[in-house]
C-alpha cells in the first residue's frame, strides 16, 4: 500500500486526486490530506439545498462535490479527510467496517474509544466525528471519510444550516447529527498535524507492505488538470445537482410576491412571479429575463444590471429579488 500525505489545502485539488489515484493506480493506496474551509457535498445532492449560501459567501468558504454519494461535510484545517483506494471483487468491494476498522484501532492507541455507527459514521462517546462513503470504479474502490479533530464548530453549523422547505427535488439529503472534535477527548493533548503524523505511522507500522509515496511530477499535473477541469468548475458543483422546484415567498411595500422556479442542471427553466402586488410593466417580461440564466446570485445580479425591478413588482427592488432566489 501506497500511503501519500497531500502538501495542498485546496479542496478541488484533493479531491481530484482521489479520482485520479483510484482510475489511474493499480496499486493499493492511502492519502491523507486537510483542506482549507470548505463545503464537499455528495454526488447526487442539490448543493444549493444543503448549504446556508450567504453564509458561505460572506465567510469565504469553497463548496465542492466529490464523486461518492452520502451526505455534506464541513471542512477546514481542523478536520482531517482520509482515502483508502484498493482492489478486490465484484460484489465484496463496499465494506465500510474494513476501512474504517484501522482509523478506530489507531485512535483506541490514544485513549480513544471510537466505534462504527449504524449510518457508517465513527461516533466517540456517542457524538459524530466522521461521515464515511464509497465509490466503486470497475474492481477498484475508493472509501473515504472525514476525521473531525479541532475543526470550527461555528462555521460547521452555520454554513450547513440551509433554509428548509425551499426545494422539491430527488436529491439525497444528509442527515445531521451531533458532532465533536476528537481533540477535546485527548489525554495527552496534540494539534492536527500531529493527529495526522499519529493515524499514517499507524498504518505504515500496521498494514504490510505499506511504504510512504510522493506525488510525482506527472501526477501533480494529471491532478491539476482533472481539478481545472472539473472539480473547480460550477457546472460540477452547482450544475450537477438533480433537477429541482424552488419556491419562495417574498414581502414587498404592497403584499407579497409567490417567486417558484424550474432548475434543471442549474438553468433556470421556468420563472413564476405571482401575488398582490402592483406593477407599472408586465411582470411576465421578468420571467422571461430571468428564464434561460444559471440559478446563480453573481449571474442573476448581472443580469439585472440595467432592470429596475420595481417597475414589475412595486417595493420590490433588485437586490432583494435576487437574495429571494436563494
Amino acid at each position: 500500500m501506497l500511503c501519500i500525505q497531500s502538501s495542498s489545502y485546496d479542496p478541488f485539488f484533493n479531491l481530484a486526486s482521489e479520482e485520479y489515484l483510484l482510475k489511474s493506480y493499480r496499486e493499493d493506496m492511502f492519502l491523507l490530506y486537510r483542506n482549507a474551509p470548505s463545503i464537499v457535498v455528495g454526488k447526487h445532492q442539490n448543493t444549493l439545498a444543503e448549504i446556508n449560501l450567504s453564509y458561505v459567501m460572506d465567510h469565504g468558504i469553497t463548496v465542492a462535490r466529490r464523486i461518492s454519494g452520502g451526505g455534506t461535510v464541513f471542512n477546514d484545517l481542523g478536520n482531517l479527510n482520509f482515502a483508502f483506494i484498493t482492489n478486490g471483487t465484484e460484489g465484496t468491494l463496499v465494506d465500510y467496517k474494513k476501512y474504517t476498522q484501522p482509523l478506530i484501532d489507531a485512535m483506541e492507541t490514544m485513549g480513544l474509544r471510537v466505534r462504527l455507527g449504524s449510518r457508517n459514521e465513527l461516533l466517540l462517546n456517542k457524538l459524530k466525528i466522521s461521515g464515511t462513503a464509497s465509490h466503486v470504479y470497475k474492481k477498484r474502490v475508493l472509501h473515504h471519510g472525514t476525521l473531525l479533530f479541532s475543526s470550527s464548530m461555528e462555521h460547521l453549523s452555520h454554513a450547513l444550516k440551509a433554509p428548509p422547505g425551499r426545494f422539491l427535488d430527488r436529491a439525497v439529503r444528509s442527515i445531521h447529527s451531533a458532532v465533536t472534535n476528537i481533540k477535546d477527548h485527548l489525554v495527552h493533548k496534540m494539534e492536527a498535524t500531529d493527529f495526522q503524523n499519529h493515524i499514517l505511522e499507524y498504518i505504515l507500522n500496521s498494514v504490510s507492505g505499506a511504504s510512504n509515496y510522493q506525488y510525482s511530477r506527472e501526477d501533480l499535473t494529471s491532478i491539476g488538470s482533472l481539478s481545472h477541469r472539473k472539480y473547480a468548475t460550477w457546472e460540477w458543483n452547482f450544475g450537477y445537482s438533480p433537477r429541482y422546484e424552488f419556491r419562495k415567498t417574498l414581502p414587498c411595500n404592497d403584499g407579497t410576491v409567490l417567486l417558484q422556479m424550474q432548475v434543471e442542471k442549474g438553468v433556470i427553466r421556468a420563472v413564476s412571479l405571482s401575488g398582490d402586488f402592483m406593477s407599472t410593466r408586465q411582470v411576465h417580461a421578468l420571467e422571461e429575463i430571468l428564464t434561460g440564466i444559471i440559478h446563480d446570485p453573481e449571474t442573476i445580479r448581472l443580469k439585472l444590471a440595467n432592470i429596475n425591478v420595481e417597475e414589475y413588482i412595486s417595493g420590490l427592488d433588485n437586490e432583494e429579488l435576487v437574495s429571494g432566489m436563494f
